[in-house]
């Protein structure tokens, strides 16, 4: 019989497969077969496979919890997931104090050093600052913020107050702030009050379905102004299901691998091509990248320390980890935000609809590509 040192060594995920947050749940678990078959054409950890275990949280915070405890039954090290806010932070107040690790793959929480949670890929409070200074620059200083009244919304509302308020911004205006509830099924009188301020561009920040009503409505309203969206969305078969009613300047904050291929060199070819070539024949979105430098980190740490590991030896490793090369740039995790990117770590985007292709506007950091 085999000895448990020859089974694979499984790494728990918890994803949202079904719900709301479906379409970034199934792109993570992509990125994770991607990572897990890269991994062992190289070794494994230590000469053994790995194996990763996916749950379904259903896009649902209770349900993230639950499965949360029921991995930590096993005395696991490392958690991967959830795909949204409140998710990630329901699963963060259960692993605070003792862990284990848990490589969250939403932007849009900002957990303590002293927390055993990380967050993958640049933060949402500089995809905001990046957003606002991309506006500022094309001169476009009359913005509408509208968001959702849920965690995601809460987390860019905050974070767009903070990029209005930036010295570096000053001159621009916010004209009106609206909310609405993930679940309304219209958002006309919102837009309506927006239309009445005449602003230059719409900041829309919703994740998911509610993203679709929105842009629906705005059509609807004929509100023919750039919209920037939260980067929940840059995702091709989304785009895809709302061609019908796209805006036509639909602008979202990206990271490196969204950057024309031409224009990068140097450390971070290496990693996006063998992204690119793990992820085809699909075009890598937000989704496969979310999932895919978080679950490379993991298994970096368990290669480093071995599949004994601790929680708190893999989560001192991480804090420590620095010049490590990614999808989304160089990562240096010593500042203590445990995330280890920031905004230079972003480029804006554009969804070009004839294409079927987000393309990118700006340099990363924000200034605008001539």
């Amino acid at each position: 019989p085999a000895s448990a040192a020859d089974e694979p060594y499984e790494i728990n995920a918890i994803l949202s497969l079904t719900g709301s947050a479906a379409f970034l749940g199934n792109e993570e678990k992509q990125a994770l077969e991607a990572v897990e078959k890269i991994t062992n054409a190289h070794g494994g950890i230590r000469g053994r496979k790995i194996r990763f275990v996916v749950q379904d949280d259903q896009s649902n915070p209770q349900t993230a919890v639950q499965l949360t405890r029921g991995v930590m039954d096993k005395h696991v090290p490392v958690i991967l997931g959830s795909s949204l806010v409140v998710q990630c932070n329901a699963m963060m107040a259960v692993v605070k104090d003792n862990g284990p690790v848990q490589y969250c793959f939403s932007p849009g929480i900002h957990p303590d050093r002293s927390t055993y949670t990380f967050s993958s890929s640049v933060s949402t409070k500089d995809l905001a600052l990046l957003m606002v200074r991309y506006f500022h620059k094309k001169g476009w200083n009359r913005i509408a913020v509208m968001t959702s009244t849920d965690a995601t919304g809460q987390d860019a509302e905050r974070n767009f107050d903070a990029a209005f308020a930036a010295p570096e911004n000053k001159g621009t205006q916010l004209v009106t702030r609206e909310h609405f509830n993930p679940s309304d099924v219209t958002v006309a009188a919102q837009l309506q009050r927006v239309k009445a301020t005449n602003p230059q561009v719409l900041v829309a920040w919703t994740t998911g379905t509610p993203f679709g009503t929105v842009l629906r409505d705005i059509a609807g309203a004929g509100l023919d102004i750039p919209i920037g969206a939260g980067n929940g969305n840059l995702i091709y078969a989304q785009m895809k299901q709302y061609t019908k009613f796209l805006p036509k300047e639909l602008y979202f904050g990206g990271v490196q691998y969204f950057r024309d291929p031409s224009d990068i060199r140097g450390p971070l070819r290496a990693p996006i091509d063998e992204f690119d070539k793990a992820i085809a024949p699909s075009r890598p979105d937000l989704g496969q990248g979310l999932g895919f430098d978080a679950a490379m980190i993991a298994v970096d740490a368990l290669r480093h320390l071995g599949t004994n590991a601790s929680a708190a030896q893999i989560r001192d490793y991480i804090d420590g980890l620095h010049g490590y090369i990614g999808t989304h740039g160089v990562y240096d995790f010593r500042a203590g935000d445990h995330r280890g990117l920031g905004v230079g770590n972003a480029v804006m985007v554009r969804y070009d609809a004839g294409k079927e292709l987000f393309v990118p506007v700006s340099k990363p950091g924000g200034d605008p590509l001539r």
